[in-house]
């Protein structure tokens, strides 16, 4: 293991968010920060609770779990995008590095930033609403693995992306509705039938709820099926950049 590899790899990822500051760490904080006064304060004064929690309180794991994807996915795709960009990703390929080294690097570095700006924005939730985290140990494991997952699902966006407008739209155009569709703001158990089945197909429910629950104790899907559900999105996003190293898919070209 090119542990010196993978080291400068981390350390010059994680400097380009010292660069960035106000960007990669300030701005989904604020934004964040924005939906707590709209739906946690104005529009969460006049709901009442759900599942025994405030309406305030009930929407903290799905925000944290909105940045969470955003910034994974962001970070991991912008940090290959720009060596591709500009040409530098030769140097990374005929560098002694291994692709789980070099994988290993960059989404190591964006899945630190990404835990990073979800820790924030936990802290700041406590501005606006009290909460408490039930299951401390779960919290931190859906916080680490989908931060790790997303990272990974980042970085195939960016091997794959050959433009800057193309790089952006998987995370604004799908993710980012299928987080609001997920569960984030609502339970699913309020919908119609048979929507509040339909909604089971999308894959960040599992997410928003496993997430959930390690807060309160309370989900709308079981919390191993949730488990399951980030442990296999993982392997797949692994296989997949496997196979992007192997076949050099837009690496080489």
């Amino acid at each position: 293991m090119n542990v010196h590899g993978i080291r400068a790899i981390y350390v010059f990822e994680m400097a380009r968010t010292g660069r960035t500051l106000l960007q990669s760490v300030v701005q989904p904080v604020l934004i964040t920060c924005l939906y707590f006064l709209v739906f946690g304060s104005a529009i969460g004064g006049r709901m009442g609770e759900i599942d025994g929690v405030s309406y305030g309180a009930f929407i903290v794991p799905g925000l944290v779990m909105l940045s969470l994807l955003t910034e994974s996915i962001s970070n991991a795709s912008f940090g290959i995008y720009m060596p591709k960009w500009s040409g530098t990703i030769y140097e990374l390929l005929s560098a002694p590095v291994s692709w789980v080294e070099a994988v290993v690097g960059y989404v190591g570095a964006a899945a630190t930033k990404s835990i990073v700006v979800g820790t924030l924005i936990m802290l700041t939730a406590r501005l606006f609403v009290p909460y408490e985290i039930a299951h401390p140990a779960w919290m931190l494991l859906f916080l680490v693995l989908t931060s790790v997952a997303f990272s990974l699902f980042g970085f195939i966006i960016g091997v794959w992306a050959d433009s800057f407008e193309r790089l952006q739209l998987v995370p604004f155009l799908i993710v980012t509705p299928l987080t609001f569709l997920g569960g984030a703001f609502y339970s699913i158990d309020m919908l119609p039938a048979p929507w509040d089945r339909i909604t089971l197909a999308n894959p960040v429910v599992y997410l928003v709820s496993g997430f959930r629950w390690s807060f309160y104790g309370i989900s709308d899907v079981a919390v191993g099926t949730s488990l399951a559900m980030t442990l296999l999105f993982l392997v797949l996003c692994l296989v997949c950049v496997w196979w992007i190293f192997r076949t050099g898919y837009r690496l080489r070209q």
